[in-house]
């Protein structure tokens, strides 16, 4: 029998731990920090004037560099074609007419929805540094340790030893205001562009204003990036392209006219390009050097960030990720809708909703005798915007360029494929009824889903819901509903919708009333049968707008002229926003398709309503000021 010797098993034991512990330590990768993320965006940039994305626009080598080691997402949207819009759904990963963000500029801003933060306060929880250089411009309440430094002089340089950063950079020359020249400017400053070395798309006149405009705005974009170049070079410098994500992308659609503030594809499809560093690739499915054709958005930003600095994305937010973990490149590139939608911007009111589903593009215009060029002051600014106007009223352009100061359809539909500047509306087209019933339905589902706010007016919302807009939302989805059933009346033959307008305008709700008076707009002398309500709301209603709305229905069909209901209740109202609403419907009444003549006198009306800058524009325009 053999005699165990128990010191030589514990010494044994103990070499064999130790050697383990020796190779394990040898052997597990230090943990790896989460990838440097940096934002590049240019103001007021859709992708067609970017030779990358469209055979019209100009070479952008530095953005172009971006793309040899990175991707191009060639179906990139904003969904809003405005700043603050823009950069509300950007910020909260929401869709603004759900939360409240819809409208531009701002009168009231609204809260967070409930549990959910500013994006790269997640980053900064993570232990990232996070700032940004330097806009904002958010419809939503700021709170605080969004970011740790947001100005002019923010700089991921400042962080801590080892600590992985996300950094924004705005670039603001080809801003809008860029485009406000003066003809003295024109005969002293000739575009670098050749201005015959691109074609003006087809509804716009093909005038040396319109050349010179094109070519100064491609100059623009020629700095701008220049400007990207100097971000990258910066990056370089620090050693930072292996483990940094560099995002660049437009902030919306561009400023030539017709664009930025419409929801056209000028005003929304922007270009996107990111770096994919050479140390995360394992994050990017896709192969790098080669084109995303899936569909991504704003609202997919703040998810895509958060999943690859590595944190759990929250559930109120309406956002995708298309970077990081179990995101798969064929599930990426099928993705292909995106929804957009445009409400005020500045003192002009409009409420249009839009979906692009691969090539078709569906509008739905809720107030289309709104014209699109009804006046914006600060659209106006621009000589070109002038000039389209002018030759408009003296009868000078063809039925595609006209098309921007008349009467919409209520639905729109285009193949962007064939017709990427929209100008044939296949609404009516039997051929296409399955695809205009089929992306009806989808936008139906995803206004309802929301629920979409903006079936309420601006100064109801403000002084009802902006304490906490998805509440509100959520408490009223069922009117909200209702609402879009009978605005969707607009959509039936005028024969088939009497009755249900009939009920609607005798409503004891008054925002049911509202828009069936609406409707009633939207079919003009068809419905001449419902004068005798409609001027009964014009007189007697509780709601000022209401009283507004049915005299611009009478003013459209020549029944009535609008001037005294109109002006009696824009002295009456003590809202800003309110005031601005009666405005618009005022401006309309002034405008070329309608002359009627409005005396407004400035003591009669409230001193808060007055001295609203949005109001104050609307004022000087109509000479009150």
């Amino acid at each position: 029998m053999f005699k165990i010797n128990h010191s030589i098993i514990l010494n044994t034991c103990a070499i064999l731990l130790c050697t383990i512990t020796i190779i394990s330590c040898q052997t597990t990768p230090k943990e790896e920090l989460p990838p440097n993320i940096v934002w590049i965006t240019s103001e007021d940039n859709s992708k067609h004037y970017l030779k990358l994305f469209d055979e019209n626009g100009i070479a952008a080598p530095n953005i172009e560099s971006l793309a040899e080691h990175g991707l191009i997402f060639n179906r990139a949207f904003s969904n809003a074609p405005v700043c603050s819009v823009a950069r509300s759904a950007i910020i909260s990963g929401c869709y603004g007419p759900r939360i409240g963000a819809q409208f531009h500029r701002k009168i009231a801003t609204v809260p967070m929805p409930d549990s959910l933060k500013m994006f790269p306060a997640y980053l900064r929880e993570a232990g990232y540094y996070a700032t940004n250089n330097s806009k904002e411009d958010y419809n939503i309440n700021k709170t605080e340790g969004v970011w740790d430094e947001s100005s002019k002089k923010a700089s991921w340089r400042n962080r801590g030893e080892n600590q992985p950063f996300f950094h924004v950079f705005n670039i603001g020359v080809s801003h809008e205001s860029s485009m406000h020249f003066s003809a003295e400017d024109m005969e002293t400053n000739t575009p670098e562009t050749d201005q015959n070395s691109f074609e003006i798309q087809p509804n716009h006149p093909n005038t040396d204003l319109f050349k010179y405009t094109n070519a100064l705005y491609r100059d623009k974009i020629r700095e701008m990036d220049r400007q990207v170049g100097e971000i990258i070079k910066e990056l370089k410098e620090d050693g930072r392209l292996d483990d940094t994500f560099i995002f660049y992308y437009g902030d919306h659609g561009g400023v030539l006219p017709g664009s930025k503030g419409y929801l056209y594809e000028t005003g929304l499809h922007v270009p996107m390009v990111v770096h994919v560093p050479e140390k995360y690739k394992h994050l990017v499915n896709s192969p790098v050097g080669s084109s995303v054709n899936g569909f991504v958005s704003f609202i997919d930003l703040a998810p895509t960030v958060l999943n690859l600095a590595g944190i759990d994305i929250p559930k109120e937010i309406d956002g995708k990720a298309f970077f990081g973990k179990d995101i798969n490149a064929e599930e990426l590139n099928s993705r292909d809708e995106t929804y957009s939608y445009a409400d005020r911007f500045d003192e002009k009111y409009d409420m249009v909703r839009a979906v692009r589903k691969g090539k078709y593009k569906y509008i739905r215009n809720y107030q289309p005798f709104n014209f699109d060029g009804l006046m914006n002051n600060y659209r106006y600014k621009q000589l070109a915007y002038q000039e389209w106007q002018s030759l408009y009223d003296k009868g000078e352009l063809n039925e595609i360029q006209s098309a921007f100061f008349e009467n919409r359809s209520p639905e729109m539909l285009f193949d962007i494929d064939t017709d990427p500047y929209e100008t044939k509306n296949l609404a009516n087209d039997p051929e296409h009824k399955a695809t205009l019933l089929d992306l009806r339905n989808r936008l139906n589902t995803w206004i309802k889903g929301m629920p979409d706010l903006s079936f309420y007016p601006e100064h109801h919302l403000i002084g009802e819901a902006f304490n906490n807009p998805v509440a509100f939302g959520q408490k009223h989805k069922k009117e909200i509903e209702k609402y879009m059933e009978i605005a969707d009346l607009g959509l039936l033959n005028f024969r088939e919708t009497e009755n249900s307008l009939t009920q609607a305008l005798d409503s004891s709700d008054p925002w049911e009333r509202y828009w069936a008076i609406i409707v009633c707009s939207t079919f003009g002398e068809q419905a001449n049968g419902m004068e005798s309500q409609i001027k009964s709301i014009a007189t007697n209603d509780t709601e000022l707008i209401n009283k507004v709305r049915a005299a611009e229905f009478l003013g459209i069909v020549k029944k009535l002229d609008p001037s005294s209901v109109m002006t009696n209740a824009l002295y009456t109202s003590e809202k800003p926003s309110e005031a601005l609403l009666i405005l618009n419907s005022i401006v309309l009444m002034t405008s070329s398709n309608y002359n009627y003549n409005f005396n407004i006198e400035l003591d009669k009306m409230s001193k808060v309503v007055t001295e609203d800058p949005e109001v104050m524009r609307r004022l000087e325009f109509l000479n009150v000021l």
